[in-house]
């Protein structure tokens, strides 16, 4: 089993900061890409911010400048820097997590989800 435990969520006024981070543990090998998803009241789950295990970074076109993904290979974490929040950050987020587990087997676990709410 892979388990992932996310912090940093809350309540923010606009232009606000926050800092999400996701660690994964359990019998893991490797691990690829990391990313954050976000899902909105009545809205589908969208891909926010990804990383690979080279370094390499994507971001949705609506948080480009705003936010920073990274990771901590060693601690198995991923990070998301929110700065200058919008209402329509407003979300819960979710981290992903893709890799390989010890017996050979690949994972992609999704973290519990952490509710950020930006007010204007």
């Amino acid at each position: 089993q892979v388990q992932l435990v996310e912090s940093g969520g809350g309540l923010v006024q606009a232009g606000g900061s926050l800092r999400l981070s996701c660690a994964a543990s359990g019998i893991i090998f490797r691990i690829d890409t990391m990313g954050w998803y976000r899902q909105a009241p009545g809205k589908q789950r969208e891909l926010v911010a990804a990383i690979t295990s080279g370094g390499d970074t994507s971001y949705a076109d609506s948080v480009k400048g705003r936010f920073t993904i990274s990771r901590d290979n060693a601690k198995n974490t991923v990070y998301l820097q929110m700065n200058s929040l919008k209402p329509e950050d407003t979300a819960v987020y979710y981290c992903n997590v893709e890799g390989i587990r010890t017996n050979w087997r690949p994972f992609d676990s999704w973290g519990q989800g952490t509710q950020v709410t930006v007010s204007s």
